[in-house]
């Protein structure tokens, strides 16, 4: 067995025992799209959203919650716990190099993150009827794009951040704009068109209107994929810059 998978193994058992970041990443989203389709008026169609329902709005949003949740909230303080811990440091002076862990983290909550948002299409398609993706290609795109500007974003607040209170003050301070643009508070499709224009420029709000362009049939914008590839290649480059292992 080689040490990557030996790290990932050890790493997957610790993972499984922190039911908090699994009820938040794998149970949460869900839950909250099941709140909202039990609201009679969010399964009615809507003019105004073009005869989409509210329901059907929000299954998108569920997913980058999901994935928000696992790259900015649960990654981030493990990371930060490790090397604060003096972990990191150790392990580079053996043969399982610190890397190792660092993709561990990245593979599982990457993980974590498809099964959300595969529980979140089926719950939303037979308890909701909300349509599956028309334009699956698109969607899958999109969908991994979203996922690594997640957790880019989420390795370069540990990255800047020295220890595990200052990575949870950080991860809050981006946590909750993100929900924002993301559409948790006001799906992207029914923002004023300014306010949409500039949530379009942010990952997770060009994230956004991509899944609901392929939900509806459509390629995505290929301007809302290269504003999510762009972020995640601007915040990789600065979490390999900044991130030290002691």
């Amino acid at each position: 067995m080689s040490t990557g998978t030996a790290v990932l193994k050890a790493e997957a058992r610790l993972f499984t025992r922190e039911p908090g970041a699994l009820f938040w990443i794998l149970a949460f989203p869900t839950l909250l799209l099941v709140v909202i389709g039990c609201i009679p008026a969010f399964r009615e169609p809507s003019p105004d959203l073009g005869g989409l329902r509210t329901v059907d709005l929000y299954v998108p949003v569920v997913v980058l919650l999901a994935m928000i949740t696992s790259g900015i909230q649960s990654m981030p303080p493990v990371l930060t716990g490790y090397r604060e811990r003096g972990i990191l440091r150790r392990m580079g002076t053996t043969p399982m190099r610190p890397g190792a862990l660092v993709n561990a983290q990245i593979v599982l909550h990457g993980a974590a993150v498809v099964c959300s948002a595969l529980l979140a299409l089926a719950v939303g398609r037979l308890v909701f009827g909300v349509a599956l993706p028309r334009h699956l290609l698109g969607y899958l795109l999109a969908l991994v794009l979203a996922g690594l500007s997640a957790l880019a974003l989420g390795a370069t607040v540990s990255a800047i951040s020295r220890t595990t209170n200052i990575t949870h003050a950080v991860g809050s301070a981006v946590f909750f704009p993100a929900m924002f643009t993301s559409g948790v508070w006001v799906p992207v499709a029914v923002m004023p068109d300014t306010v949409r224009q500039i949530v379009g420029l942010t990952p997770f709000g060009a994230s956004a209107q991509a899944l609901d362009q392929a939900m509806a049939g459509q390629w995505p914008s290929w301007t809302h994929l290269a504003v999510t590839a762009a972020w995640t290649v601007l915040l990789v480059a600065v979490a390999r810059r900044r991130f030290t292992w002691e």
